[in-house]
């Protein structure tokens, strides 16, 4: 049931999308006199819905196919996560390792850079973006990361490529004019310490892409995003643009790793590291199990003092990450057994949306902005 009603509002809005050409906009909302998705996604007036990494249920992620799914469906900002290539470009991958999802594997001719990096503590086993130009990274196809939980975004396998920070860019500035509002990005620096401990460090090339842009202001469609906390602190005296401090529900920031500093996330959420963040961020990006933990039955509990506590300190609250599947949602809103269904996540978004969140990043940015409608109509 819950499948038939998300992807009946998906399918419903594409078919408009293609059959007319019709653009959600401040234009449609004006005339109306009432508040479009679009609107809503953009956070004047209520919460800010980010599209996590485009439109990941839907077409694979980090594509311009994803990206521009989710802007048509009226969100105005996306996330997009920046590793880099071997030549400094920045590409839009979720991990420098590419194996999971590109196809790479079926190129022979890479065959022999096939190796095992630690990345951050961790050892990954497959191939990297550092060890790759710009122009190698074009010849591959892009792939559904999660094929066992979204195996209707494998038809799109090989269709797309990987595309670089500019390109999504130059796709926020011709779909802009084109749906008649400002479009804007969260790029994400990805692996701060470890690029910097190779010679291929993330910062600098963002901060040079954004000023050839003309993004290095304080009113650009630009907030940069970090699980790091250093990188943030740093840029916080490069940029004029918005930060974004992520938290992990467990473990600690690399950079604090590698420094010997004995603080986690946890003492990062708390009242007092919030309002050390708050000195060089104005948007705190929590995993939203921080805010309302699960029990052990996997079904959500009552909300954590965190939204409050962050909101006392000037922050505003994005959690992430917000998906329709069984595989990801609380216990008792799944539908069935099936990790591949939709369940109950209405029920799940209405509840942060009551917590007081200020938006949060959603892989299905339509069912989201759904979710708030609902709420201001409620």
């Amino acid at each position: 049931m819950m499948r038939t009603r998300v992807g009946t509002l998906a399918l419903t809005g594409l078919a408009l999308l293609s059959a007319v050409g019709l653009a959600v906009g401040p234009a449609s909302a004006t005339e109306s006199g009432t508040p479009d998705a679009a609107s809503y996604g953009r956070g004047h007036d209520g919460p800010v819905i980010v599209g996590h990494r485009g439109a990941p249920g839907y077409r694979p992620e980090h594509t311009l196919a994803s990206y521009e799914l989710a802007y048509r469906q009226g969100v105005d900002w996306v996330d997009v996560d920046l590793v880099p290539t071997k030549d400094g470009k920045l590409v839009a991958r979720h991990e420098p390792e590419i194996g999971g999802t590109s196809d790479v594997a079926k190129h022979p001719e890479f065959a022999g850079r096939k190796t095992t990096k630690i990345v951050d503590g961790t050892p990954l086993t497959g191939w990297f973006t550092e060890d790759f130009t710009l122009a190698e990274l074009k010849t591959l196809r892009a792939i559904e990361r999660i094929p066992d939980v979204r195996p209707n975004n494998t038809i799109y396998n090989g269709h797309f490529s990987i595309v670089t920070y500019q390109e999504v860019l130059d796709l926020t500035k011709r779909l802009g004019r084109e749906l008649h509002r400002t479009l804007g990005t969260y790029p994400e620096v990805k692996h701060s310490t470890y690029f910097a401990s190779i010679g291929n460090p993330v910062e600098p090339k963002l901060v040079d892409i954004l000023n050839r842009n003309g993004l290095n202001r304080a009113n650009a469609p630009v907030i940069i995003q970090s699980f790091e906390v250093s990188n943030l602190i740093a840029l916080h005296r490069e940029v004029r643009v918005p930060l974004l401090q992520l938290t992990s529900a467990s473990g600690a920031p690399a950079d604090f790793v590698a420094k010997g500093d004995k603080r986690t996330y946890a003492d990062l959420v708390t009242a007092q590291g919030l309002r050390q963040i708050a000195k060089y961020a104005t948007y705190f990006g929590p995993d939203k199990g921080q805010i309302i933990p699960r029990d052990a039955a996997g079904n959500l509990t009552t909300p954590t003092s965190i939204v409050r506590d962050a909101h006392a300190a000037k922050l505003k609250v994005q959690p992430y990450t917000f998906r329709n599947e069984n595989s990801f949602l609380p216990t008792n809103l799944r539908s069935s057994s099936d990790p591949t269904e939709y369940g109950d996540i209405f029920t799940e978004e209405a509840a942060f949306l009551k917590a007081g969140v200020d938006g949060f990043f959603a892989d299905q940015p339509d069912t989201a902005l759904e979710a708030l409608r609902e709420r201001a109509n409620a």
